[in-house]
């Protein structure tokens, strides 16, 4: 995937599945957009597929993934299957949400960046996505 030089990091915050809480999703987007960066909002009711195909049509550094329904040991290995294929392996998968400790371990392995539990600070997140991408981001 290229990158432009000097432009802002380009971040996707979806809800995947069923799950129709978005008010975090919408808080976390608006913070994101608030400390500089574009934030494309894909809404309620994603697929794994339909969010990886808009984060490499958008071309974004990071996708976050608000989840509270409980299927984040399904969402998330089904997102990174579909970012493998499309090689986005230069985009940061991170989330949030109400998710074990065991299982962010787990999910951690697979390749999946920091996950928030609430309470999370907005200025951890930020820092977070901006440092990884500003580590990370292929020129």
């Amino acid at each position: 995937m290229s990158k432009i030089l000097n432009r802002p990091i380009r971040v996707l915050v979806a809800k995947v599945g069923l799950d129709g809480h978005d008010r975090g999703a919408k808080v976390i987007a608006t913070s994101l957009r608030d400390a500089g960066m574009e934030v494309i909002y894909t809404g309620l009711r994603q697929t794994p597929e339909m969010v990886v195909n808009t984060a490499l049509q958008e071309d974004v550094d990071a996708i976050g993934i608000s989840i509270l329904s409980g299927a984040h040991m399904t969402v998330f290995p089904k997102i990174i299957h579909f970012m493998k294929e499309k090689q986005m392996d230069d985009v940061l998968l991170t989330g949030g949400g109400i998710i074990p400790e065991a299982d962010r371990l787990k999910l951690a392995e697979l390749g999946v960046g920091e996950l928030f539990p609430p309470g999370t600070t907005m200025a951890s997140i930020v820092e977070y996505i901006q440092n990884w991408v500003t580590e990370n981001r292929n020129f």
